[in-house]
């Protein structure tokens, strides 16, 4: 099968891979919307890489169509469309029971795409536990919309579960890429009353408003933790959720969070070894302020709630997606785009049937 690979370190390119062998309970399917991630981008060219193996074709990040079933598949058949999440757990693993199963061996390796074998970015592609990883495509929720589920929406507003924002909240949203966007939705599904975005992009920003964001702090124009705490008249926030920045976003967000608040990270600080803190924003460790972050969950009980979001009129995801193509090959140019982050994209996607 032809797939978009890490070659090696740094290289990108397409190669014939050997398609996983569909086992019992597993399926294979074709792509039918991929999408590249920042996750893709840190695969090939940073320092997010988890195995060893060469020519390993990544993505994780689909909608797709069934076309074959192994012979303890209850739930799916071939032709059925479905949402395919980036994380595909084993489900039969101690963190699982535990309620981890996006670490089932191990920090992140819920995600098996890449991990443990090839990605979505190809023409076939395998999906362990078909049963419990794969969910049925809605019949009016686009695969513009449904690709969006599969990654961004559901670590966006795992962002806001982190955070255990309450209806009321005052939360602010650094970064407004596409997770960080999702991450401003999610609070606002959760009932945050004043929402405040951090970033600079005209684009991102129309689909932060449209999300739901009272104001916008711009970190060219000062401090993002003086205009933060002027917007909320020296109060700070109850809540914080990050799903951009850098390295010295966690001590900004210490230094907006109330006494009692909770930050959700859902950021991968990619290359940065040594994350810091701002001993006085956490009062030296006494703060009662706590930082939460991790992976979002995987799995087909998720990605079903979050579309009934979008079937029942509550959500649309599509709005992150500003460049659109039509052609298998084209996920080379959006991968490309991923990386390089013109200022008029969010979110590039290839929609093969609609």
């Amino acid at each position: 099968m032809k797939g978009l690979a890490r070659i090696e370190q740094d290289v990108l390119g397409w190669v014939d891979a050997e398609l996983d062998e569909c086992g019992p309970y597993d399926a294979i399917c074709k792509p039918l919307a991929m999408a590249p991630c920042t996750s893709d981008v840190h695969i090939v060219w940073g320092h997010a890489y988890m195995s060893d193996a060469p020519n390993r074709v990544v993505g994780h990040e689909a909608t797709g169509e069934v076309i074959k079933v192994g012979d303890k598949v209850k739930d799916f058949k071939p032709g059925d469309r479905v949402i395919v999440p980036a994380i595909t757990p084993d489900w039969l693993t101690v963190p699982a029971e535990q309620g981890f199963s996006q670490h089932c061996y191990g920090m992140g390796t819920g995600m098996s795409f890449v991990t443990f074998k090839h990605g979505v970015f190809a023409e076939q592609f395998h999906v362990n536990q078909a049963d419990a990883n794969l969910a049925h495509l809605p019949d009016n929720v686009s695969l513009e919309q449904a690709v969006m589920i599969s990654d961004m929406m559901t670590t966006g507003f795992y962002a806001a579960e982190l955070a255990d924002i309450q209806f009321g909240d005052t939360v602010a949203c650094f970064g407004i890429g596409p997770v960080g966007l999702m991450a401003l939705a999610g609070a606002q599904v959760k009932g945050a009353s004043h929402l405040i975005a951090v970033g600079s992009r005209p684009a991102a920003i129309k689909v932060a408003k449209e999300y739901g964001a009272h104001d916008i702090v711009d970190y060219h124009n000062g401090s993002t933790v003086e205009q933060i705490m002027e917007l909320t008249d020296g109060k700070g926030v109850d809540k914080v959720v990050i799903g951009g920045g850098g390295k010295d976003t966690l001590s900004e967000a210490l230094s907006v969070l109330k006494v009692g608040g909770v930050i959700g990270n859902v950021l991968h600080y990619d290359g940065i070894e040594t994350i810091p803190v701002d001993g006085l924003s956490w009062g030296q460790g006494l703060a009662d302020k706590t930082i939460r972050g991790g992976v979002c969950p995987g799995g087909r009980a998720r990605m079903e709630k979050l579309a009934n979001l979008i079937e029942y009129g509550r959500f649309d995801s599509s709005k992150l997606i500003t460049h659109k193509f039509d052609k298998f090959e084209d996920i080379e140019e959006a991968m490309i785009l991923m990386r390089d982050k013109p200022r008029d994209m969010i979110k590039p996607a290839v929609i093969l049937d609609e």
